[in-house]
């Protein structure tokens, strides 16, 4: 069990890749916190509506994201990858601000929600091979369970403040 943390803590800079892997999907964790608060409560769209739209558009979204992802890490060194997708989940956080403009279409909130998350899915592949290079083959499965258990942190401890915030600063500034 020691030498596995041993291992991974002695290598130059992993205190940051630590850091970089639990702050990478943060901004994304808040968003999705407050989605349905803000699809259902502010721009009042039915329930009905909001399900079928987040279990149709989102699930196959967030499929192809993962897909997507994965196909365009072939071809993408990683660090790119990253980036790029990182601004496709800022800009996926983005089209919430614009949704309040759009008063309540259907359309607009399906396309909001298979943006966010195709993006989502693109980010948490990347997010996944990521964890994977940081890995030691002998240590592979103690070394990847601590990443990944370290990557929820964020969104537990982020999620918990972000009905506070929106009080605070309101919606669109919020997903801003």
């Amino acid at each position: 069990v020691i030498e596995p943390f041993t291992e991974y803590f002695s290598r130059k800079g992993s205190l940051l890749i630590l850091a970089f892997i639990l702050l990478y999907k943060l901004g994304d964790a808040m968003g999705s916190a407050m989605t349905t608060p803000f699809i259902l409560g502010e721009l009042k769209y039915p329930k009905d509506v909001y399900g079928a739209v987040v279990k149709t558009f989102g699930l196959f979204a967030t499929l192809g994201g993962g897909l997507l992802g994965g196909a365009l890490l072939l071809r993408l060194k990683l660090r790119t990858a990253l980036w790029v997708f990182g601004f496709l989940q800022a800009a996926s956080t983005l089209a919430f601000a614009a949704l309040i403009q759009a008063q309540g279409s259907v359309v607009a909130l399906a396309g909001v929600i298979a943006f966010e998350n195709l993006t989502a899915g693109m980010g948490s592949s990347a997010h996944v091979a990521l964890m994977a290079t940081q890995t030691h083959q002998k240590y592979t499965a103690t070394q990847y369970a601590l990443l990944s258990s370290l990557m929820a942190v964020p969104r537990v401890l982020a999620s918990a403040g972000t009905g506070f915030l929106v009080t605070a600063i309101g919606w669109q500034a919020f997903f801003v």
